[in-house]
């Protein structure tokens, strides 16, 4: 099995200021990764260089995704590039029945969702080396979707469709996504609000494992797939057995 090196690597991690991303990047550090956090909020960035210690090996960089000149400028200064990670979503006012649901907000989600790591693709892919790998985050619902959920169950299908197209095309760079169950994490004050704990203890008693997941438990994920030579074009589920029940 071939696994790659961590230590010394460069690794972008977009939507890293909270969440999955700053639970990988913190993993990443202790490996003695170099890591750039790019984000859209510069004080959310300020805030993940705190909770991080402001680490002596990490970067930080304003970015939209969903802005193609921004991508393209971004990473026409990065030096090197080893991998890409994208964890960033933006899913305010989609979690929506048909007869509510805002065009607006739905766009939002495909451009964070899908349009956006497409362009990270587009301009990232030409820096990495042959031995680099793109990742991304899709979701359980593209699986298991609830009423209020169509939009979000749909790009996160979407993406994965675009994964293993990437992994063809891109060959023989390594194109994977992680399909995270329900994690906490700060993005649902934004689904759920004041019922977003309820809502979480109450699938935590549903699935096998008994809980719902933590930042850490896809940190781990998206850092195997990082890591693993041989994997590319999968879908790495880590939903406590979500597909199940």
């Amino acid at each position: 099995m071939t696994h790659t090196k961590i230590e010394g690597a460069e690794i972008v991690i977009v939507g890293g200021s909270s969440g999955m991303g700053l639970a990988l990047a913190r993993r990443l550090l202790s490996e003695g990764a170099h890591v750039t956090i790019a984000g859209r909020t510069a004080a959310k960035l300020e805030a993940a260089k705190e909770a991080l210690d402001d680490h002596p090996g990490l970067r930080t960089a304003v970015l939209d995704l969903t802005h193609e000149g921004e991508v393209a400028a971004f990473f026409a200064d990065c030096a090197r590039v080893d991998h890409i990670v994208s964890t960033a979503a933006d899913i305010e006012g989609a979690y929506q029945l048909l007869p509510d649901i805002q065009i607006s907000a739905a766009q939002r989600v495909v451009e964070s969702k899908f349009y956006g790591p497409l362009l990270l693709a587009k301009h990232g892919a030409a820096r990495l080396p042959p031995s680099g790998s793109i990742t991304y985050t899709s979701g359980v619902a593209a699986y298991r979707p609830g009423a209020r959920g169509s939009v979000v169950a749909a790009v996160n299908a979407a993406l994965e469709g675009l994964v293993r197209a990437l992994a063809v095309e891109l060959a023989p760079l390594r194109v994977n996504v992680v399909s995270p169950g329900w994690v906490a994490t700060p993005i649902w004050k934004s689904v759920a609000g004041d019922a977003a704990k309820a809502r979480l203890d109450a699938m935590a008693e549903r699935l096998p494992v008994g809980r719902v997941g933590q930042p850490d438990d896809i940190a781990d994920a998206i850092r195997f797939l990082i890591g693993n030579g041989f994997a590319t074009g999968t879908i790495l589920h880590v939903e406590g057995g979500h597909r199940l029940v």
